[in-house]
């Protein structure tokens, strides 16, 4: 009896689709986001650069008198200048965890609206299930595509 009555309720049942990879992409904040994302970077870069340089700047004039600096005073430079470098590579690896944390504060809220999209659309349009198209394996023909109806609710053209 389970047999016969399990295909019946399987075809009661709505199953959906969306591309949330496509739909992300097309967002029209996302511009907005990796706009400030690459000021951000930006500044780091250019903060990076201004301490290698000074960094450079160093290496050479210490390079230039290392000849004639007595062994405690050449000892001292190159400690200051190993601990300059390690300065450097400390700005760097904080700054990429900054522009990592940054990015994932900015795009948090997109991810959000994306999702309360494809559950307002599931449950307008009677769907059990919408699935992830970029993760599935295989999409039957009879499958819906709902990525046209919530591109549509999050006002994508």
């Amino acid at each position: 009896m389970l047999a016969l009555v399990m295909p019946l309720a399987l075809s009661a049942q709505k199953f959906g689709h969306v591309n949330t990879q496509e739909l992300f992409s097309q967002m029209p904040e996302l511009n907005k986001v990796k706009q400030q994302i690459d000021t951000l970077q930006g500044q780091y870069e250019t903060q990076i650069a201004n301490m290698q340089e000074e960094f450079n700047k160093k290496v050479t004039d210490f390079q230039k008198s290392e000849a004639t600096l007595a062994d405690a005073v050449k000892q001292i430079r190159q400690q200051e200048l190993a601990e300059m470098e390690q300065r450097i590579q400390l700005f760097y690896q904080t700054a990429q965890q900054d522009i990592q944390k940054k990015q994932q504060e900015l795009l948090a809220p997109l991810h959000e609206k994306m999702t309360k999209a494809i559950q307002e659309v599931g449950t307008a349009n009677g769907f059990t299930y919408i699935f992830d198209s970029a993760a599935m394996v295989y999409i039957s023909p009879d499958a819906t595509d709902a990525t046209p109806l919530v591109r549509q609710k999050l006002g994508i053209k």
